[in-house]
């Protein structure tokens, strides 16, 4: 028979079991199908204060992210591309209650209702609020992006750890055009696209409030892709990456030459971003 101790000690983890907060994405396999073959990038693994996000909403996962609890912003967000199907922007934000602590729903919820719940509990320690962003100066800039999604996925995108402080110019110009672009390529071309969008983090670059360094501003935005058939054989591959200003510019690569632009940020090893580079 199990003591009340030993169930005490057993309830956190049997309370993650279901969590969006994980302690690896291989533990959930539900999350694990945005990861093409099962690949968990080693890019960001080692960044201090990362947390494994498997995004749930209306009772079901969508994408998985990779967040910085201390930049308050994304390593980078994991998704499989979905014909859109119409339906219009969230007209709310959420946040993720397993960041504030680890006992409250797995599932996203708007700051408001969240804080309806939870009175007087400061709910930005590790992400993100709304109110960061506002006057800012900078958009709310998706990395999964919600036109890559069809309903209901559509609408888990808009949690603040699916973004980051974003150039407004970059945000409606030319990064908004790569991704209709990809749209393009991927309903002409394959079968599914598994997908990952990135933020490198400016040295000490941040949004400001109340004199406290709330959200790191990051110096690049970056792109990969792996197109496969319907025999889960790589077609198409490639990426992109961004800087982060007014200069307005993407700048299309392969995944090698992402993997060198990355390397030049880290002390770790890259690795591969895709099991075999989506290589066939």
């Amino acid at each position: 028979m199990l003591t009340s101790a030993t169930l005490c000690a057993l309830f956190p983890l049997l309370s993650l079991a279901h969590a969006d907060v994980v302690a690896r994405f291989e533990d959930v396999p539900e999350c694990m199908r945005y990861f093409y073959q099962g690949k968990v990038p080693e890019w960001g693994a080692a960044t201090p204060g990362v947390v494994r996000l498997c995004q749930r909403f209306v009772n079901r996962y969508h994408f998985a992210t990779l967040y910085d609890t201390n930049q308050r912003i994304a390593v980078y967000s994991a998704y499989r591309f979905q014909p859109s199907n119409g339906g219009g922007r969230e007209k709310q934000w959420f946040v993720e209650p397993q960041l504030v602590n680890l006992t409250w729903q797995a599932e996203m919820k708007a700051a408001y209702w969240l804080s309806k719940d939870h009175p007087g509990v400061y709910l930005g320690e590790r992400q993100a609020l709304n109110e960061d962003y506002t006057n800012s100066g900078f958009d709310r800039g998706h990395l999964n992006p919600n036109g890559h999604h069809a309903v209901p996925s559509r609408n888990a995108t808009f949690t603040l750890t699916n973004v980051v402080p974003q150039n407004h110019k970059l945000n409606q110009n030319a990064w908004r055009i790569y991704e209709s672009h990809l749209t393009n390529l991927f309903q002409a071309s394959c079968s599914h696209s598994y997908v990952l969008v990135g933020a490198v983090p400016s040295e000490d670059n941040w949004i400001v409030k109340n004199n406290v360094k709330r959200v790191n501003i990051p110096d690049y935005l970056w792109n990969a892709y792996c197109c496969v058939d319907n025999n889960g054989r790589p077609v198409q591959s490639g990426a992109a990456t961004a800087r982060n200003t007014e200069v307005n510019l993407v700048e299309e690569l392969s995944l090698d030459g992402l993997g060198k632009f990355l390397q030049q940020f880290t002390n770790q090893p890259m690795g591969e971003l895709f099991h075999n580079n989506c290589k066939a």
